[in-house]
């Protein structure tokens, strides 16, 4: 269960720097950022230390690869008035709560990881048998919840490291939430939401705790987000009281599923770096025109005449995304009856592409001018960030007996 309080509901969302970023992260991250944006108070981060999990020996076109993608970010529509944009290792709470968090979690609760050995076996060719690689789903916990985050936008292969991260919440309260005389202080904290809520947070307290109650739980937890006379501390003692449990310091996020990206590569596969096959967001429009044109086919067809199967034609995947229904029927019946070439299916897609992309180009070369500005941007926004990792890492102290004063 998710215990955050309403003013703490956080999106948290990061990306690592693999350079220029592609239609594939278009469509995959960047429109459903464009999305939560306007729905929620959103943090997005360049994950510049995660790239190094796995490419730590490949760091010399590392700053060159942040900068490029926090433009297309920009460029994109992700707009620093409304989410918080920033660098990860700008802000080292991530590193010292990582730092915290490894202290009590289990080896075991890594190991099993899904993709840990899935990346083993996928990149072979790298020597991942370190300490970062094992560790890097709990830096990713950190990276959530030093912000209380209460969502993370992930595809469902990433659930698994949403599970982890409220594991470690879960075992981190249970840890450390029991501060001494607790219970003391949750019933004084009860009695500052006045007479008649103190009563009814104590009656839906009782419904949960004694018959399961799953809907007076969710009541008792609406009322406290509304409550506006008491202090943050003091929510987040009651939230744990009402559960049974400790004070709530890291709440437990949720994932909050996206749809799997539809967005294939010029071969037909996932769009992806790895796969060559793919077009850049900032890419010369000779140079998109000339891709798509010389985009392979179905091979039945070898002349003009020849009947084909949009099924087994790559193109046919792009118009799934770009084309009208209208114009679909208008090239499949021409391909299947064997009436229209090729390019001329081809035509209409080119163009989508290219007006989809126009823009986001324009955009670009405003902040390719201005360095300063996206810099400025990223240094901003690494501070609003830092006041807030700031907070949380001084009850994670306190909490652990850290916070010498």
């Amino acid at each position: 269960m998710n215990s955050l309080p309403h003013q703490q509901q956080r999106v948290l969302s990061g990306m690592r720097p693999t350079g220029a970023l592609h239609l594939g992260h278009y469509h995959g991250v960047l429109k459903n950022w464009l999305k939560l944006q306007h729905e929620y108070q959103c943090y997005f981060f360049v994950a510049d230390w995660h790239a190094l999990t796995t490419h730590y020996d490949e760091v010399q076109m590392l700053e060159e690869h942040v900068w490029d993608m926090v433009i297309d970010w920009l460029a994109a529509g992700v707009n620093p008035g409304s989410a918080t944009l920033f660098i990860q290792s700008q802000v080292p709470e991530h590193a010292e709560l990582h730092l915290l968090l490894s202290m009590m979690t289990p080896l075991g609760w890594l190991e099993r990881v899904p993709s840990y050995k899935d990346q083993q076996e996928k990149l072979k060719e790298k020597d991942l048998a370190t300490y970062g690689f094992l560790g890097y789903p709990l830096l990713q916990s950190a990276d959530i919840l030093i912000y209380r985050a209460g969502m993370v936008p992930v595809g469902e292969d990433q659930v698994a490291h949403v599970e982890l991260t409220r594991e470690v919440a879960r075992r981190f309260n249970h840890l450390y939430g029991r501060e001494p005389g607790f219970e003391a202080k949750a019933e004084e904290a009860i009695t500052k939401m006045g007479k008649k809520n103190a009563k009814l947070y104590n009656q839906l307290r009782k419904k949960y705790q004694e018959q399961g109650d799953e809907s007076a739980l969710e009541t008792a937890r609406a009322l406290l987000n509304d409550q506006q006379n008491i202090a943050l501390g003091d929510k987040e003692r009651l939230f744990g009281f009402l559960e049974g449990g400790g004070r709530v310091i890291l709440p437990e996020p949720e994932a909050l599923l996206t749809p799997a990206s539809k967005m294939p590569g010029l071969d037909g596969q996932k769009m992806s770096k790895s796969y060559k096959n793919t077009i850049a967001l900032r890419e010369d429009p000779k140079d998109i025109d000339q891709k798509l044109r010389t985009m392979p086919t179905d091979p039945a067809r070898v002349r003009k005449t020849d009947p084909g199967d949009p099924a087994k034609c790559p193109v046919w995947s792009l118009h799934q995304v770009y084309t009208s229904d209208e114009v679909r029927l208008e090239v499949s019946e021409g391909c299947r009856a064997g009436s229209i070439g090729c390019l001329d299916c081809k035509r209409p897609l080119i163009e989508a592409v290219l007006t989809e992309l126009e823009p986001i180009r324009e955009r670009a070369r405003e902040y390719e001018k201005d360095r300063g500005l996206v810099r400025n941007i990223i240094h901003e926004g690494s501070d609003k960030a830092r006041d807030v990792a700031r907070q949380t890492l001084e009850e994670v102290r306190a909490a652990m007996g850290l916070s010498y004063e």
